[in-house]
């Protein structure tokens, strides 16, 4: 088996098929003989923020001298980006290699494991045979019937910025979407939560006190951020002074703050983590597809906004960084998402918009996006593919104006790849 062939074997079995639950993982983790256990793991879900707070909190780790494991989703160029340690991506033939161990057993199994449970236990295999010292998870789609919430109790348990999304599978209040994102919560765990959603903050609160577990709320006062541009950002997270992170966007100070107080529990109980490895360990954070600048003359952001929560925040960075500017979007949504509400949060900053249809069974048509912005009455032309909408946007920008890349991150890779093949970026 080849790396191109385990991958399409994984890509063969869709989530959508299967009822959610943790049977059939627990069954074939026991087959593959619990490489779960004993592992030491940071568990982080939420609604946006997750992926971000993960590279940090990872980053952070290594530059302490440890050797990380990093289970993370989706990916923007390659699959193989889903699976690291120590920055390092998990390689073709050790990933066939992997997905042959773990083949028969899933189809001995009455009821086929899905797409995210197969990555789930490679990523958990992958992490116990290259003696990991502790590794992040990133829970997939809510907590508690989530593949990755199979572990036992995690060094700690992170839940970041609250949103409404995955309504139909996780209920229709934010009551109902918090229940599930506390399913991470173990008894006597230690927890983090980013906090600043009241429906959501007397769950967690709740389900703290039911379990026995140890809340830490962010105490977004520490806060300070003293230099905001397009490429980094410098902020203070007392008692940390001027620490500098290679990402943009109003939303990562607040979600490194976030990671910071992880880790700080983390180093009460005895990981070696202190300021200078903090220090260290944000300056070198790589996270593409979040509010990463693509490209000058025009400026092209891309940022994986995909969710209501996710498009107001990117907003308010652009509205930060380029005030009074009207700006050219190209956008991609699926259609499962409030697609409504989030037209309806761009459509002031919009001077120009170009649709695309994602890669995925959950997409919106580009003809049906353009339709509903056209009836918001903004100047819209839907696109068949990115290489046509990248053109169509930068040449609608002109030079000195400016594009943003919004929606689904299905659509990431493929508008990187049109954006570099411009030539002249950044």
């Amino acid at each position: 088996m080849t790396g191109q062939e385990a991958i399409a074997y994984i890509h063969s079995f869709q989530w959508q098929d299967h009822a959610l639950g943790l049977d059939r993982m627990r069954a074939l983790l026991r087959a593959l003989g619990e490489p779960q256990k004993g592992q030491k793991l940071v568990h982080v879900a939420g609604t946006n923020g997750k992926g971000s707070t993960c590279a940090c909190i990872s980053s952070v780790l290594r530059a302490a001298g440890y050797r990380v494991g990093l289970n993370t989703s989706p990916y923007l160029i390659t699959f193989h980006e889903r699976i690291q340690v120590n920055g390092e991506m998990i390689s073709d033939g050790e990933l066939a290699g992997l997905v042959e161990e773990i083949r028969p057993a899933a189809e001995a199994m009455p009821e086929h494991p899905t797409e995210f449970e197969l990555i789930t236990a490679i990523a958990l295999l992958y992490f116990r045979r290259k003696n990991c010292d502790i590794s992040v998870l990133e829970v997939g789609l809510g907590g508690a019937l989530d593949a990755s919430n199979v572990i036992d109790v995690p060094e700690a348990a992170v839940i970041t910025a609250m949103g409404m999304d995955h309504v139909a599978l996780l209920g229709p209040t934010q009551a109902d979407v918090a229940a599930a994102k506390a399913g991470i919560i173990k008894s006597g765990g230690d927890v983090v939560s980013y906090g600043g959603c009241p429906e959501a903050d007397v769950v967690f609160r709740r389900t703290c006190r039911e379990r026995g577990a140890d809340l830490t709320e962010v105490d977004f006062s520490r806060l300070h951020v003293c230099v905001s541009t397009l490429e980094e950002t410098v902020f203070d997270f007392e008692p940390y002074r001027d620490l500098y992170i290679p990402l943009a966007g109003c939303y990562q100070p607040r979600n490194a703050a976030a990671a910071i107080t992880a880790l700080e529990i983390l180093g009460r109980k005895g990981w070696a983590v202190d300021g200078d490895a903090i220090r260290r360990g944000l300056a070198e954070v790589r996270w593409p597809g979040r509010f990463e600048l693509l490209r000058r003359e025009p400026f092209f952001l891309l940022d994986g906004a995909h969710n209501v929560h996710g498009m107001a925040a990117a907003l308010e960075s652009l509205r930060a960084l380029f005030p009074e500017w009207k700006m050219v979007f190209l956008v991609g949504l699926l259609a499962d998402k409030d697609v409504e509400r989030m037209l309806d949060l761009l459509v002031p900053l919009a001077e120009r918009v170009f649709t695309l249809r994602p890669e995925s069974s959950r997409s919106m048509g580009a003809e049906e996006l353009a339709r509903l912005l056209a009836e918001r009455g903004v100047p819209v032309q839907a696109c068949q593919t990115a290489e046509e909408g990248v053109w169509a946007a930068v040449e609608a920008a002109g030079r000195f104006g400016a594009v943003c890349a919004l929606g689904s991150l299905y659509l990431s890779g493929d508008i990187r790849r049109a954006v570099e093949s411009l030539g002249t970026s950044c």
